[in-house]
């Protein structure tokens, strides 16, 4: 019997598929499913290739109830700009989830993959920021810089966000972008503490192997997203924070330490013999959050196969027509 393979381009996809509160609430629901204990996720499959300046990450998960299951692939090649190239690209494959066959391929670049993480640092915010967020602060310049503070926005309505970052250019161009998108004021500034010292929600978004970002610049109601670090050797937070803080929360525990903040902090003697909550734990209840205004809170999102199978899903049945057809 044939069977029919559908082929989705990125052009397809940023058509149709966008961050907003819709897209949160669905990568909402795949950290709810982790919570509940069921999920099939196995560790990622991380490849480090430093001859060629790149890396290759593989993520699935199987989220029983849902139809499909997503693998990622997921390669950044860092000297690609030089070639007149793309750093990131990659595809995700989605599975039927009763007979394993091909349903779909997302030819889309990373660009689900940037929206998930997105989304995902917007639900760390909807759970663990405080309620009223007057400014926030990115540490990072580049696309996830952009889209983190857009997605933060979508639950925690900021009135002007800061920018920093290694190159004083590259941090007032991502100004200037945020600016025109999210309609506030935007700032580009040279001294990443007092971007943390002015603001009540911080996201890190570098590829960082030494901290950005240092427990004496805490202050109480601060929430930071740690989402730099997914792969090994990888810190963008002082590991003293991260003991300084009243809450900290991985989107995956096994995950952030071995390829997250987790890492750095069990190195450095910090939380060890602890177990730190997850993200789904707190979205379900099962933990508790915030307690109050001026907790500090930190959230390491490594980046979920939960996550992948969660938009893959969303996008076969918000395009179930889109692109071409191939039969085998």
């Amino acid at each position: 019997m044939a069977h029919e393979i559908q082929i989705v381009t990125e052009a397809d996809l940023r058509a149709a598929i966008r961050l907003d509160v819709d897209m949160v609430n669905v990568i909402e629901r795949a950290f709810a499913a982790l919570a509940g204990g069921e999920v099939v996720m196995p560790p990622i499959l991380s490849m480090d290739l430093p001859q060629a300046n790149a890396e290759v990450d593989v993520k699935t998960a199987y989220i029983p109830g849902f139809d499909g299951f997503a693998i990622k692939v997921s390669p950044g090649f860092f000297d690609n700009p030089a070639l007149g190239l793309a750093s990131l690209n990659g595809l995700m494959i989605l599975f039927s989830a009763k007979t394993g066959l091909v349903e779909a391929v997302y030819l889309d670049n990373g660009y689900l993959t940037d929206i998930r993480t997105a989304a995902a640092g917007a639900v760390a915010a909807r759970h663990l920021a405080p309620d009223t967020v007057e400014t926030a602060g990115v540490i990072g310049t580049g696309v996830q810089a952009r889209l983190q503070m857009q997605a933060a926005h979508l639950v925690r309505p900021f009135k002007r966000v800061l920018v920093h970052g290694r190159s004083a250019d590259k941090a007032a161009a991502c100004a200037k972008d945020l600016a025109a998108t999210l309609g506030i004021e935007a700032v580009a500034v040279d001294d990443p503490a007092t971007l943390v010292a002015d603001s009540q929600l911080v996201v890190t978004t570098t590829p960082a192997r030494n901290p950005v970002l240092m427990a004496d610049w805490l202050h109480p109601g601060l929430h930071i997203t740690a989402m730099g670090a997914d792969q090994e050797g990888k810190n963008e937070i002082d590991p003293q924070a991260i003991a300084d803080s009243d809450l900290y929360v991985c989107d995956r525990v096994s995950q952030c330490e071995t390829s997250g903040e987790l890492e750095a902090a069990r190195v450095a003697g910090v939380l060890e013999g602890v177990t730190p909550p997850e993200l789904g734990e707190i979205v379900v209840g099962k933990t508790e959050g915030r307690q109050s205004a001026q907790d500090i809170t930190i959230c390491d999102l490594t980046g979920t196969g939960a996550q992948d199978t969660a938009i893959a899903s969303h996008v076969r049945a918000a395009l179930p027509d889109a692109g071409t057809r191939i039969r085998t």
